[in-house]
């Protein structure tokens, strides 16, 4: 089989300057793929994890055309990057500027977050920026200031647009899309694309091509393992499986932000060296957490689903599933924080009695099967809480529609 260089997808040299700087060797599947198709004008649709290398599928041609296009005089925003979270904004800015920095002229690059001044951000674009990536929150802030001009964008890129979903962006997306030029390349990358999403790539997409990476080379990478374990010992038995396999760093996700925070306090009080990591952070905080994670002042990082997307960090041995996924996806998407850069890796799940159905589904739509293990001391006891049925309800004795309305009008 042929490999694929960066040579062959036409990238410049003062680009492969700065790829052979940062380690890149050849293109991962997803830039093979979607790297041509930007440069020849199509408007993509493509589902890949983080990790797969789709910032730089499209952060490395869009640099490229930009450079060969630049007009004369004061930069012009031409391209807009949305994404769902600021450690994926503050990624893909630096990614811009690090990729552009041998260009005859570099670009001006600005990054907007939230927790940050919206007027000194507001000053950096209008004095002059060629690329702006923003989190899809506070780029509708700075929209509603009606004090940026975008009819000059030649390029939308729309990243992990799955998870703006959850922020609800597609209630607001007419309002971007309103304020940009109809004639426009539109590039939208999502781990899953539920129907929503589908619906939000139709306003989006002109004659879309599509393309899909398959996961399952990284998770033939990774030990899959499942514990069966109450609730309650959840805590002590990732205490004992710490201490027994002395990984190095461990990624441990949780259902919700209050839960990051409460155990990663328990766990300092144990010794360990235990951060939580959630979108209640300050950004100056979360920078300093994510920093002591990389240099492992902190080995233990607990984290909720989207807090933790954007993390770009090779060398975590362990993904701990304290609390389950919703979405058989969103497993496929947390395991693959291990076993990067062609490395190997753990991910545990916990499950008991009431998440025995929801973890056979996951297994069901992964299309894997996972022996259940228990460990000494941490055996899951008793059985599954009955949940007791409601009574039938009878025809005719509730409200209508209509009373409900009357009775409401009636209060008025």
């Amino acid at each position: 089989m042929k490999t694929v260089s960066f040579t062959h997808l036409n990238i410049i040299d003062n680009i492969k300057l700065s790829l052979k700087e940062k380690g890149y060797v050849e293109p991962t599947p997803i830039q093979e793929k979607v790297i041509p198709l930007v440069f020849q004008g199509k408007d993509i649709m493509a589902m890949a994890q983080t990790g797969s290398g789709k910032s730089a599928s499209f952060i490395l041609p869009l640099l490229q055309m930009w450079s060969q296009k630049k007009g004369e005089g004061k930069a012009k925003i031409k391209v807009l990057v949305l994404t769902p979270t600021r450690e994926l904004t503050l990624q893909a800015g630096t990614a811009f500027e690090e990729f552009g920095k041998y260009l005859p002229t570099k670009p001006k690059v600005v990054a907007i977050i939230g927790g940050e001044s919206i007027g000194d951000q507001l000053y950096k674009i209008q004095q002059g920026c060629d690329i702006l990536v923003a989190t899809s929150g506070r780029f509708l802030d700075v929209l509603r200031k009606k004090q940026m001009n975008l009819s000059h964008l030649e390029y939308l890129v729309l990243d992990e647009a799955d998870k703006m979903l959850n922020l609800d962006f597609a209630h607001e997306l007419d309002l971007v899309l309103e304020v940009l030029p109809i004639k426009r390349q539109n590039l939208l990358f999502s781990a899953t694309y539920p129907e929503k999403m589908l619906s939000i790539a139709s306003k989006i997409l002109t004659n879309p091509v599509e393309i899909f990476i398959e996961e399952a080379q990284t998770v033939d990478t990774i030990e899959q393992r499942v514990i069966e374990v109450n609730r309650e010992k959840r805590g002590p038995l990732l205490r004992h499986l710490l201490k027994e396999n002395r990984w190095n760093l461990v990624l441990v996700f949780m259902a919700n932000k209050r839960a990051t925070d409460n155990i990663a306090e328990k766990f300092r009080k144990y010794g360990f060296k235990a951060a939580s990591f959630n979108g209640d952070l300050e950004q100056e905080s979360r920078n300093e957490t994510l920093t002591a994670f990389k240099e492992r002042k902190v080995n233990i990082l607990f984290a909720t689903d989207i807090a933790a997307r954007g993390l770009d960090i090779d060398d975590i041995d362990c993904i701990i599933n304290y609390d389950l996924p919703r979405s058989p996806a969103d497993y496929i998407h947390r395991i693959g924080r291990t076993a990067r850069a062609g490395k190997s890796g753990t991910a545990i799940s916990f499950i008991d009695h009431e998440t025995q159905a929801h973890f056979k589904l996951i297994e069901k739509r992964s299309e894997i099967k996972l022996m259940r293990e228990r460990v000494k001391g941490f055996e899951l006891i008793g059985e599954a809480t009955k949940i007791a049925k409601g009574p039938a309800p009878v025809k005719g004795k509730g409200k209508s529609k209509k009373d409900k309305l009357r009775e409401k009008e009636a209060l008025k």
